[in-house]
């Protein structure tokens, strides 16, 4: 089946997702987020495409852009290439390395290329991972420290100081965007995760475990996507249970 041609927008503002293939991490060191964000910078650069803002997570990475002479395909593809080959060598794995082609998203008026900019740098409040001023891997401190690669040209119009950059960034919103959806994780692929992240044969032996351990080990698991449903079938627990935790 011939791919469908990709959404080009009108105002050139684009948001991008990168996936890791069939739920492959795509960051191990901090090395790694520091070459991608090189070389994603570069290859920008040489396309004449201007970084908005970005967010490098553990599986994926969201991108905001601003791309007049429509070149991201081809520097998507450069930057893919480059990483690939520098994580399969670093970590001696072969394969490919992202899942299929990146998506992207038309953004055509202001008020959505705000909606995806806040979008973009609360990916890591969303996760449960920390708030967007405490994350490492986006571009979050770029308005503070003029970062060289970000155009945040339009971001300080609409928010000329500081105080209104972060009250912008934290105000309560529903804001809904390209999302990532993670590929299902079935029931063999989470119980092997119980198995290594607890060190147990099977998730039954949770029931055994001292209440705060187990409930600290089920938050965990529901932290980590499984569904409660799942959790019940792999642990015998009662869905009840952990529902209130």
């Amino acid at each position: 089946m011939a791919r469908k041609p990709r959404r080009m927008s009108i105002s050139g503002y684009l948001h991008i997702i990168l996936r890791g293939n069939n739920k492959q991490i795509l960051f191990e060191k901090p090395d790694d987020y520091r070459f991608f964000i090189s070389r994603m910078a570069r290859y920008c650069r040489e396309a004449g495409i201007r970084i908005i803002a970005y967010c490098l997570m553990e599986n994926h990475v969201h991108i905001l852009v601003h791309d007049p002479e429509n070149t991201v395909s081809e520097m998507m593809k450069k930057l893919g290439v480059s990483y690939s080959k520098y994580y399969n060598e670093k970590y001696e794995r072969i394969g490919h390395l992202f899942q299929g082609r990146f998506l992207s998203e038309p953004v055509e008026n202001d008020e959505y290329l705000l909606t995806a900019y806040r979008y973009i740098l609360n990916n890591p409040r969303k996760a449960g991972i920390c708030p967007a001023e405490k994350y490492r891997w986006s571009s979050y401190k770029g308005y503070f420290r003029n970062y060289e690669i970000l155009d945040l040209d339009f971001i300080r119009e609409k928010y000329p100081t500081a105080e209104a950059y972060r009250e912008f960034i934290h105000a309560p919103n529903e804001d809904e965007c390209l999302e990532f959806i993670p590929p299902t994780r079935d029931d063999e692929w989470a119980l092997g995760m119980i198995q290594e992240w607890f060190g147990v044969q099977s998730g039954t032996e949770l029931q055994t475990w001292e209440l705060q351990r187990r409930n600290s080990a089920l938050k965990f698991l529901k932290d980590k996507g499984l569904s409660q449903r799942q959790i019940e079938r792999l642990t015998g627990i009662s869905r009840r249970v952990i529902k209130d935790i």
